[in-house]
């Protein structure tokens, strides 16, 4: 649930700021009357992110088991792709975000309401994608889908309201420790997800060695414990992990951390946006 939660968090204020960056952008230049078109571009973005996400999992619930794990498995590490990619993209175009959404607002302005519409859609579209694959990808290694369900609501409700506290300048942030922290998080999450993922194709046959443990820890993780609970949710931490798997996630999360840690890899995130001004 916490995993779900931190996905839904982290993608959802990035959707927030953007829509706040819009909003803004026309309140300032005195064109409220475009509003409505943003909200429907918005709209449209959310309502094709749940269509998406209804279809992944229709689709899994609608295959064989052999093939199902096979789907599964191109899930995680798709979303795996796309969580690491976030990551870092969120560390270096952060800056030019607001500047460049204006810049597209303002040429749509000019070509019509549809424009407006189209722009906002992708706007949001992308980050809306991102969240479905990866809630997907989350539920596959939780024992009920209805944790992670409830974990990216409370987290993309969080979002809303973060989102909305900065727009109306009740709330401040320093959006480059939030984007670390939570960015941080999500490479251990990602990893979870790439481990799995693994395990996902060793039981469809793709690859070899599920009978091969690395260790047994089944005698010291209660996993009825609480401690157990979130351990294994938030990183996807089993207690009898076969060999490859455990490969996996130390391949993964080695030279990830070393680059997202490593000294001046830090990008200033774009500034908290505030009412009546075009600036995120």
């Amino acid at each position: 649930m916490f995993a779900s939660y931190l996905i839904g968090l982290r993608e959802g204020l990035e959707a927030t700021l953007v829509v706040s960056i819009l909003i803004a952008f026309l309140v300032k230049s005195d064109r409220r009357d475009r509003l409505p078109l943003v909200y429907a571009g918005v709209g449209g973005a959310v309502l094709l992110s749940v269509g998406f996400g209804a279809l992944l999992t229709f689709t899994a619930a609608h295959l064989p088991s052999q093939q199902h794990e096979l789907f599964d498995a191109i899930a995680s590490l798709a979303a795996t792709v796309f969580v690491t990619f976030m990551i870092f993209w969120m560390r270096t175009a952060a800056r030019k975000m607001s500047g460049h959404l204006r810049e597209k607002l303002s040429e749509a302005l000019e070509l019509g309401a549809t424009a407006v519409v189209v722009v906002a859609f992708l706007s949001v579209a992308r980050e809306g994608l991102e969240t479905a694959l990866l809630w997907f990808a989350a539920v596959q290694g939780a024992t009920t889908s209805a944790s992670p369900l409830t974990g990216i609501t409370l987290g993309l409700l969080t979002s809303v309201a973060l989102g909305w506290g900065l727009y109306r300048s009740a709330l401040k942030i320093n959006l480059t420790t939030f984007f670390t922290w939570t960015g941080l998080l999500l490479v251990l999450v990602a990893a979870g997800i790439f481990k799995y993922g693994v395990h996902d194709l060793q039981e469809s046959g793709v690859l070899p060695g599920l009978a091969t443990h690395a260790f047994d820890l089944s005698g010291i993780l209660d996993p009825s414990a609480w401690y157990s609970m979130v351990i294994s949710g938030m990183f996807n931490l089993t207690a009898q992990p076969t060999v490859l798997e455990t490969i996996a996630w130390v391949v993964y999360v080695v030279p990830v951390l070393f680059l997202f840690l490593r000294p001046g890899s830090a990008k200033p995130a774009a500034p908290a946006p505030k009412s009546a001004q075009p600036a995120s």
